[in-house]
């Protein structure tokens, strides 16, 4: 399996392929204020830690899974640990705040396109 990357740039869902875990499950965390994605990891903690040495906040990075065989929204699911956040009001695996998950959705759909 390759090396856990940040995408800075938007980039072919195909490139995802390369990080397939099983199926067609991605992981991959966000950080929402600087636009960027990093993939590539076996785990979500794996690559918060790629992002925050890059100088991401944690309070920006949230866990999510990609599944490339779906088409619409629905193949961004938002379940990872890292994201149980009680101090950020963010009491789940999931991401609870209706306009977090859009500004999550918008950072993706700007770093892969098809």
């Amino acid at each position: 399996m390759p090396a856990i990357v940040i995408l800075r740039a938007t980039v072919d869902r195909d490139v995802l392929r390369e990080h397939v875990l099983f199926d067609d499950l991605v992981k991959a965390v966000v950080d929402v204020e600087r636009g960027v994605m990093a993939v590539g990891g076996d785990l979500h903690s794996d690559e918060e830690q790629v992002l925050l040495d890059d100088r991401s906040n944690q309070r920006d990075l949230w866990g999510i899974n990609l599944y490339l065989g779906r088409q619409t929204d629905d193949w961004i699911e938002f379940d990872s640990m890292i994201n149980l956040r009680p101090s950020q009001g963010n009491r789940s695996r999931g991401v609870d705040d209706p306009a977090l998950r859009d500004r999550i959705r918008s950072v993706v759909r700007s770093l892969v396109r098809g």
